[in-house]
C-alpha cells in the first residue's frame, strides 16, 4: 500500500483521468475526497471506493474552501491535492473561440489551482507537508492549431507548477506536473474537433492514446514516497507525443 493512511482531495474526480487516479488511490490505501459537478457519477465512484463526494465549482472560493475544509474535519489532514478539473473548446479557429469560452477555460483550468492553494497550502505547511499535482497536458508542451486558448491555458499550469515547486520546496510540499497525451476522456470529442482518432492516433509513436490507467500510475508515484525528491517536473504520460 503506497498511499495507506494518506488523504487526497482529487477534483473533477467523477469520470476520465480522475476517476482513474481516485480508483487507484482507494487501491493503494488512500483516503479520497472526490470532487466534481456531477453528482451522480461523483458519487457513484466515492460509494465504489469508499470515499467521500463533494460537490464543488473550482473556480469559486467558497466551493474550494468547503471542499479543503470537508478533508481536514473528516481526517485531520491533507496530503495529496490533485488539481485535475479541466474544460477545453471545440477544436478550432482561435477567433472562433467565444470569450465567454476563453473565461471558463482559464477559471477551470488554471485560477482554480490558485483558489486550491490558498486553502491547502496553509493545511500542508502546518502538518509539515504534502503534495501537490496539477493535470497539465502535453498541449502546454508541444501546442498544435485548433486548441490555440486551450493550449495557453495548460502552458500556465506547467509555469505554475514550476513556480509553487520553488517557493513551497522549503515547506516540504512538492509540486508537479502530469502531461498526458489525449486519452478517452469526455473531453476526447472536442480535442479532435473533425480530425479523426487515427490520425491523431498516428501522430503518438506508442500507438495509441493515453488511458485513465496510465495516468493514475504517474500520479501515484508522484504522491508516493518513491518521489519524495521529485518536484517541479512537468511529467509527460504520452507514448512519445512530445519527442
Amino acid at each position: 500500500m503506497q498511499l495507506e493512511q494518506k488523504v487526497a482531495v482529487i477534483t473533477g474526480a467523477a469520470s476520465g483521468f480522475g476517476e482513474g487516479i481516485a480508483r487507484r488511490y482507494a487501491a493503494e490505501g488512500a483516503r479520497v475526497v472526490v470532487v466534481d459537478l456531477n453528482d451522480q457519477l461523483g458519487s457513484k465512484v466515492a460509494g465504489e471506493i469508499g470515499g467521500a463526494y463533494i460537490h464543488a465549482d473550482v473556480a469559486n472560493r467558497d466551493d474550494v474552501r468547503r471542499m479543503i475544509q470537508t478533508a481536514v474535519d473528516e481526517h485531520e489532514r491533507l496530503d495529496v491535492m490533485v488539481n485535475n478539473a479541466g474544460v477545453t473548446h471545440v477544436n478550432r479557429p482561435m477567433l472562433e473561440v467565444k470569450e465567454e469560452e476563453f473565461d471558463r477555460i482559464f477559471n477551470v483550468n488554471v485560477k482554480s489551482i490558485y483558489l486550491a492553494a490558498l486553502e491547502a497550502v496553509p493545511v500542508m505547511r502546518a502538518q509539515g507537508g504534502g503534495c501537490i499535482i496539477n493535470t497539465a497536458s502535453t498541449a502546454g508542451l508541444r501546442p498544435r492549431p485548433g486548441l490555440a486558448w486551450y493550449n495557453a491555458s495548460k502552458g500556465a499550469v506547467i509555469t505554475m507548477t514550476k513556480s509553487m515547486a520553488v517557493e513551497l520546496g522549503p515547506d516540504n510540499i512538492r509540486v508537479n506536473a502530469l502531461c498526458p497525451v489525449a486519452g478517452d476522456t469526455p473531453l476526447l470529442p472536442s480535442f479532435l474537433g473533425a480530425n479523426t482518432r487515427e490520425a491523431f492516433q498516428a501522430t503518438v509513436p506508442l500507438g495509441r492514446l493515453s488511458t485513465a490507467e496510465d495516468v493514475a500510475k504517474a500520479a501515484l508515484w508522484l504522491a508516493s514516497a518513491e518521489a519524495d525528491f521529485i518536484t517541479g517536473v512537468a511529467l509527460e504520460i504520452d507514448g512519445g507525443r512530445c519527442v
